[in-house]
C-alpha cells in the first residue's frame, strides 16, 4: 500500500542536470530571493544597509520588483499595506542594526492589524552571534530580542543551507490566520559567500486552515437562531478573511443588526436596512449592543477602540469567533470559536435556522437618528462637510490610507468605506507617519486604482521624504494633509484634560511649495473647494498633494 506520505516527486533529467551545474555568480542572496520567486513574491520592499548587500545585489539578477523606500520605517508601512491589499505576505528587505531597529514601529502596527509582512534582516557576521561583544557595525546583544515581541515568529538562518526552510516556514507563519509579520535574520557572510547550492525553485509553504469545531457552531447556531435580540459585531478578520459576503448572508439569515470595528469598515454595506454603520464611539451604539440577549463577535477582540474604551459590559451571551486565540475571551466571557471567520461563518450558514424579526430594521433606523441628533448638537457642521467631501471624491473601489490624525478618528465612526479592504488605518497600535507609506505599497500593489492618504501636519512630516519615491516609481497616490499646525487630537485632550496644551505646536513648512520641489503637484485648498481639488487630484495619474488648513474637532466623547 502507497500512503501519501511516501509519495515524493522525483526531478526529470533535465531538472538534475540544471541542480548539478547551477550558474555561476551566485552568493547567499540568491538563495534569499530564488526562495520568495518559488513561493510567488513578485514585489519586495526594503532599504540597502552594508550587511545586507548581498541580498541587494541578487535582486539584479531576480525577476523580483524593488520599490526602495527613504526610511525603514516607512518600507514596513509600504509592505504592510501590500499584504493588505493582495492578501500575499509582502517581503521586507532590511540591513541589521540600526536599520533593523527603524523597522519595529511599522511591524508593530502590521502585527496589530494582521497584515503578512515578511521582514527578512541582516546581522553581523556569523562569528559575531551568541551576544559576546565583538565590536562589528551594527551589533546588538540579541537582535532577536527586539522583534521577538513584535512580530508573529522569528527565524534565525546561520547557513546557506538553511536559507530556503527558514523562509517558507516564515512565509506559512505570516499567512497562517491570524496573519502578521514574522522576522527572519541571516549574517552578513552567509549572505556574501559565493554558493554552489542548485537555484530554489518552487518552494511548499501552505497556511494552515483554522477551521472551527463543530461542536461549538451548532451551539452558536442555537443560541443566534432562538435570540430574541442577536446582534453581530464585525471586525477585521472578516475583511481580511474575504467573508464580508458570508456575514450578509447570515446577518440576513438572522435578521441581526450588524456594527462594524474600524478594523472591519466595509466589512458590512453601509446602507443596509441591518446595518448599525461604525458608530463603536457613541454611547447609543454601546446601549444597543449591551441589550442583545446573543452577540456574536466576529474577527476582533473587542478591544479598547471596540469597546467604546472598555465601557462596553454585554449583559446578553457573547459568542466570539476569532482566529487569534490570544483574544478568545480575553476581554468578556463567551463561547469562543478559535476559526478563522470565513471558515466559521460558513458553518454558521450551513447550520442555522431562519430567524424573522421585521422590527429589527426599525430598531436600528432608531439608533442611527439617535446618533444623528446628538452630532446635531455639537456644531460639527465642517468636520461633516470634509468627510462628505472625501466620500465625494473617493472612487468607490479605491483605497484609503489614514494617519492618527482628527480626520481619521471621525472616518473611524462616519466614512463609508462602501466595499471590503478599501478602507485602513493605522488604529492597530496607533503610530504616526502610517498614511502615505502605506499609500505607496497599496499603489504599488495594484495600479489600477487612485489611492488616497489621509494625514495631518504633524503625521505627514514623518513621511515627506516619501514623496520622492511616490516621484521616482510613479505611484497613483493623492496624499491630503489637513495642516492645523500641531499634533490637533493631542492639542484636544491635553486641554480637556489639563485647561491647556503643551508641546503640540509644530512650526511647519510650506507643504505646497515642499511638494513641488520633489516634482509633485500640489493644491492649496479649502472646505468649499476640497471635493473638486481632491476629485482632480485623484483623476490625474501619479503622485499629489492636496493640502487644507483647517482646524477641526472631534465629536465629544460618550465614554467619559
Amino acid at each position: 500500500m502507497t500512503h501519501d506520505h511516501d509519495l515524493v516527486l522525483r526531478p526529470t533529467a533535465a531538472q538534475t542536470a540544471a541542480a548539478l551545474n547551477p550558474p555561476a555568480g551566485r552568493n547567499g542572496g540568491d538563495l534569499v530571493v530564488e526562495t520568495l520567486s518559488g513561493l510567488g513574491a513578485t514585489t519586495v520592499f526594503g532599504l540597502p544597509g552594508q550587511h545586507a548587500l548581498g541580498m541587494f545585489d541578487a535582486l539584479r539578477r531576480s525577476s523580483l520588483r524593488y520599490v526602495g523606500l527613504r526610511v525603514e520605517n516607512n518600507a514596513g508601512f509600504a509592505a504592510d499595506a501590500y499584504g493588505r491589499i493582495t492578501g500575499e505576505a509582502a517581503p521586507l528587505l532590511l540591513s541589521s542594526g540600526p536599520g533593523a531597529l527603524m523597522s519595529l514601529a511599522a511591524l508593530q502596527e502590521a502585527a496589530a492589524a494582521s497584515a503578512p509582512v515578511l521582514a527578512i534582516g541582516a546581522q553581523v557576521p556569523t562569528a559575531g552571534l551568541g551576544g559576546g561583544r565583538h565590536g562589528y557595525l551594527h551589533e546588538l546583544r540579541d537582535q532577536q530580542a527586539s522583534f521577538r515581541d513584535v512580530v508573529k515568529s522569528v527565524h534565525t538562518v546561520r547557513t546557506q543551507s538553511q536559507i530556503p526552510s527558514a523562509i517558507a516556514a516564515a512565509w506559512k507563519s505570516a499567512l497562517t490566520a491570524p496573519h502578521g509579520p514574522v522576522w527572519v535574520e541571516i549574517p552578513q557572510d552567509v549572505l556574501l559567500a559565493a554558493t554552489t547550492l542548485p537555484v530554489v525553485t518552487a518552494v511548499d509553504a501552505t497556511p494552515d486552515e483554522i477551521a472551527p469545531r463543530p461542536e461549538l457552531t451548532a451551539v452558536a447556531a442555537h443560541l443566534l437562531a432562538n435570540a430574541e435580540r442577536p446582534a453581530i459585531i464585525a471586525g477585521g478578520g472578516v475583511v481580511r478573511s474575504d467573508a464580508s459576503g458570508k456575514l450578509r448572508a447570515l446577518a440576513e439569515r438572522i435578521n441581526a443588526p450588524v456594527v462594524t470595528t474600524f478594523g472591519g469598515k466595509g466589512a458590512f454595506p453601509w446602507r443596509h436596512p441591518l446595518s448599525l454603520q461604525s458608530w463603536l464611539e457613541d454611547r447609543h451604539t454601546t446601549d444597543f449592543l449591551e441589550d442583545a440577549d446573543v452577540l456574536l463577535v466576529v474577527g476582533s477582540g473587542l478591544g479598547e477602540l471596540s469597546s467604546n474604551y472598555h465601557t462596553f459590559a454585554p449583559r446578553g451571551r457573547v459568542v466570539q469567533i476569532e482566529a487569534d486565540a490570544g483574544k478568545l475571551e480575553s476581554n468578556h466571557p463567551a463561547l469562543g470559536i478559535h476559526a478563522d471567520a470565513r471558515l466559521a461563518l460558513q458553518a454558521l450558514l450551513e447550520t442555522v435556522e431562519v430567524r424573522e424579526d421585521p422590527s429589527a430594521p426599525q430598531r436600528v433606523a432608531a439608533v442611527l437618528a439617535k446618533i444623528a441628533d446628538r452630532l446635531a448638537a455639537q456644531d460639527l457642521d465642517l468636520e461633516q462637510q470634509v468627510v462628505a467631501a472625501v466620500r465625494e471624491a473617493l472612487p468607490a473601489a479605491a483605497p484609503s490610507f489614514w494617519d492618527m490624525t482628527i480626520l481619521a478618528y471621525w472616518a473611524w465612526s462616519a466614512f463609508d468605506a462602501r466595499r471590503p479592504n478599501t478602507m485602513h488605518s493605522a488604529q492597530g497600535a496607533g503610530g504616526l507617519g502610517y498614511a502615505f507609506p502605506a499609500a505607496l505599497g497599496a499603489a504599488t500593489a495594484d495600479p489600477t486604482h487612485p489611492v488616497l492618504a489621509v494625514s495631518g501636519d504633524g503625521g505627514a512630516m514623518y513621511s515627506i521624504a516619501e514623496l520622492a519615491t511616490a516621484r521616482q516609481y510613479g505611484l497613483d497616490v493623492t496624499w491630503l494633509i489637513v495642516d492645523d499646525g500641531g499634533y490637533g487630537i493631542l492639542r484636544e485632550y491635553m486641554t480637556d484634560a489639563f485647561g491647556e496644551a503643551t508641546a503640540t505646536e509644530l512650526a511647519g513648512p510650506d507643504f505646497v511649495a515642499l511638494a513641488r520641489s520633489f516634482g509633485v503637484p500640489a493644491t492649496l485648498t479649502t472646505p468649499d473647494t476640497l471635493a473638486q481639488d481632491l476629485t482632480e487630484a485623484l483623476r490625474t495619474p501619479g503622485p499629489s498633494v492636496v493640502v487644507l488648513p483647517a482646524l477641526l474637532r472631534m465629536f465629544e466623547p460618550t465614554h467619559l
